[in-house]
């Protein structure tokens, strides 16, 4: 049989003795029940984890009492639900990506509902940039036609990957107006592309199943003038409008290429309100207008831009460099002002010139808004 101790019928002495011995076992827990100062969160798991998986063999060893003074220890500790929380406070967002920062500048957007066959939001827009009379302006230009339309699909495919949620529309974005270093004949510093050259890029867009877009960079020239002049095309409910803020050189009179040009509310007004009419005359479908910005002053007085049923602006981050310049921008020029949609530019050689990798339709998802219109140079 086994010894058992039965208090009052020891000597007192004993009784003294064993009495004491209770009272340094109390001491020893008590001292082990401290708080403790730190403990990380990888600590916690640890614990953890040792007594979810130890657990049955240490009770085994446990005296009488040991489970309530082991349960009061545990309380002390952050719980599971603490540690996440913690982790989800200290989680850090590369720049253009923070959801908090982008819900404080006021996205999403409220704009009026769109009439009936817009693109976007419905479809994510993909495009390919360029002139084919050059092969330093974009991918548009840079390869022959078939290859051309056949890498814009192998980009097209990966963002169905990426994103397949949203269908994706292929797009040719052509530079109908180049900026030129010299006057030219008009002394306005571009060059308008002839008809037979755009609608040669717009068979090259309807053989790729992707709509054109019409992009103009003014150079000394007015957006007023110039606009009216491609009404011919931009008639058809499958060609849209960019404009190039940097090449808009009208009032510093300066060259194009020697100073960042810039636009302000009033010129994207008219041309939005240009494009309206178009929509109303010819009955058609929302035009999709991008606007290109990578300065502060690329645009100025965001806030005062009209947003109409007719058409849909995209501020697109235009800028090139290493990928945490371009989330910079983005966050700052496009992020931090909102207007209605935002576009992202990806330039296959600036981008990687000093070895930096082009940013993958994975990393520009992780973005505060996510762009909707991805255009390749």
């Amino acid at each position: 049989m086994p010894y058992t101790y039965s208090l009052p019928s020891l000597k007192l002495k004993h009784s003294l003795l064993f009495l004491s011995l209770l009272i340094t076992v109390f001491l020893t827990a008590c001292q082990d029940n401290r708080k403790p100062g730190v403990a990380s969160s990888a600590a916690v798991t640890s614990v953890q984890t040792a007594s979810s998986s130890s657990g049955a063999a240490i009770r085994q060893l446990q005296p009488k009492g040991f489970e309530q003074r082991s349960s009061s220890i545990g309380s002390e500790l952050p719980t599971q639900s603490q540690v996440s929380s913690a982790r989800a406070a200290k989680l850090k967002y590369n720049a253009g990506e923070d959801p908090e920062f982008a819900r404080r500048k006021g996205w999403p957007k409220k704009y009026p509902t769109p009439l009936q066959g817009a693109i976007i939001p419905q479809k994510r827009i993909v495009a390919y940039y360029g002139n084919p009379l050059s092969k330093r302006m974009g991918a548009l230009g840079e390869f022959p036609k078939d290859e051309m339309i056949k890498r814009l699909k192998l980009e097209v495919a990966k963002w169905e990957k990426a994103d397949p949620g949203v269908p994706v529309q292929p797009a040719l974005h052509l530079i109908a107006v180049v900026a030129q270093g010299a006057p030219g004949k008009a002394g306005k510093y571009r060059l308008i592309m002839t008809n037979d050259l755009i609608n040669q890029v717009y068979g090259w867009a309807k053989e790729a199943g992707a709509v054109l877009f019409i992009d103009i960079q003014t150079g000394h020239d007015d957006i007023r003038a110039i606009l009216p002049q491609f009404e011919w095309i931009l008639k058809n409910p499958d060609v849209h409008l960019g404009i190039d803020p940097e090449f808009n050189l009208i009032s510093s009179k300066v060259k194009p290429g020697k100073k960042i040009g810039t636009y302000d509310a009033a010129d994207i007004n008219y041309a939005s309100s240009y494009l309206k009419d178009l929509v109303q005359k010819y009955k058609l479908p929302p035009k999709v207008f991008t606007v290109h910005r990578f300065t502060r002053n690329g645009v100025t007085n965001a806030d005062k831009i009209v947003l109409r049923r007719e058409v849909q602006i995209v501020m697109h981050m235009d800028g090139w460099g290493a990928p945490w310049l371009k989330r910079d921008s983005y966050k700052d020029y496009i992020v931090a002002e909102p207007v209605q949609f935002t576009g992202f530019k990806l330039f296959y050689h600036n981008d990687t010139k000093k070895g930096d990798p082009l940013m993958t339709p994975q990393d520009l998802l992780k973005l505060n808004p996510k762009p909707i219109y991805i255009q390749y140079q």
